[in-house]
């Protein structure tokens, strides 16, 4: 499986983040994927995150031999790589519905603090647990609040044939130490969607804290 390096999808969002080397809005990473043969259900999303885990690890190599360059080993040995085993990681089957759920906004208070018409709301029971996907997207830990209407055109742009063919997946985040910050506070996620219609993948991460 490999990745997929330029797309009009990552024209748009890199907008949102235009100092940040990786594709994401809020605190959600995304991965374009393709694969050279059919898409096997489960398993090829496996793959999908085994590949997107590949992709980490080389850069953090990247990064750790540029600072040995410019820093020294003391610095460079400091600096460890992604530790993963995707083969321990367990799927949950979402329906487009559940994924793309996303609520109206009721009311924006003078601090920008932002309240939803939604049944889950961020607290002690849901730090550093799953959050839902727009909620990754809209209220990141720090900087730009994203709005529904946000929410909609990332979407829009990530799967302009429509949503009905997609094939999703929710995915436990206890078997990488990239998760370890958002199993802290805000929240750890990882999506696998299989859209039928472009022959893709899109892998979706999260992991943040204060």
């Amino acid at each position: 499986m490999r990745e997929i390096r330029e797309d009009a999808f990552y024209d748009l969002i890199d907008r949102y983040d235009p100092d940040s080397r990786e594709h994401a809005v809020g605190e959600v990473v995304y991965y374009l994927l393709r694969d050279d043969g059919p898409c096997r259900g489960q398993e090829s999303h496996r793959e999908a995150l085994r590949s997107v885990f590949g992709i980490l690890e080389a850069e953090s190599a990247e990064d750790r031999d540029r600072a040995r360059e410019l820093f020294g080993d003391d610095v460079a040995d400091r600096m460890v790589l992604p530790v993963y085993d995707t083969a321990r990681a367990q799927a949950s089957p979402l329906t487009a519905g559940e994924f793309f759920y996303c609520p109206n906004i009721i009311r924006t208070d003078y601090y920008g603090n932002v309240r939803y018409d939604a049944d889950w709301e961020p607290n002690d029971e849901n730090f550093g647990t799953t959050v839902p996907y727009w909620y990754a997207l809209m209220e990141p830990v720090h900087g730009r609040r994203n709005r529904p209407e946000d929410f909609r055109k990332v979407n829009d742009a990530l799967f302009p044939k429509g949503t009905d063919g997609l094939e999703i997946f929710e995915w436990t985040t206890d078997w990488s130490d990239y998760f370890d910050d958002g199993h802290e506070w805000y929240g750890s996620c990882c999506w696998s969607v299989y859209d039928r219609s472009m022959d893709r993948y899109a892998v979706m991460l999260v992991s943040a804290t204060d």
